[in-house]
């Protein structure tokens, strides 16, 4: 079992950053392949980034390649989601995921034009 808590959500102007954290529980977080979802209001969730256990691959969404890195720190247990650049579109409530299988709760930004 893993439990997942995202943060870090707000308000930010377009063309601001922000960076989202995810802290996992549990002694496994090392072996699990993890990644972020968003989903917008009216919209399906979507995948946003992924990165394996080690950190040594990370894969990301046509829509936010070049703006958001995704990053991990197996001894403290987190996951984070750096975002560059953020558009209005990028607003959503977005979630960490681990293995496809554990959700957190999801944390919410809003970017105003």
């Amino acid at each position: 079992q893993v439990q997942l808590v995202e943060s870090g959500g707000g308000f930010v102007q377009a063309g601001g950053s922000l960076r989202l954290s995810c802290a996992a529980s549990g002694r496994t977080f090392s072996s699990y392949a993890m990644s972020w979802f968003r989903q917008a209001p009216g919209r399906e969730r979507e995948f946003v980034a992924s990165i394996s256990w080690s950190g040594g691959n990370t894969y990301y969404a046509d829509s936010v390649k070049g703006r958001f890195t995704i990053s991990r720190d197996n001894a403290k247990n987190m996951m984070y989601l750096q975002m560059n650049a953020l558009k209005p579109e990028d607003t959503a409530v977005y979630y960490c995921n681990a293995i496809l299988l554990y959700w957190g709760q999801g944390t919410q930004f809003a970017v105003s034009s």
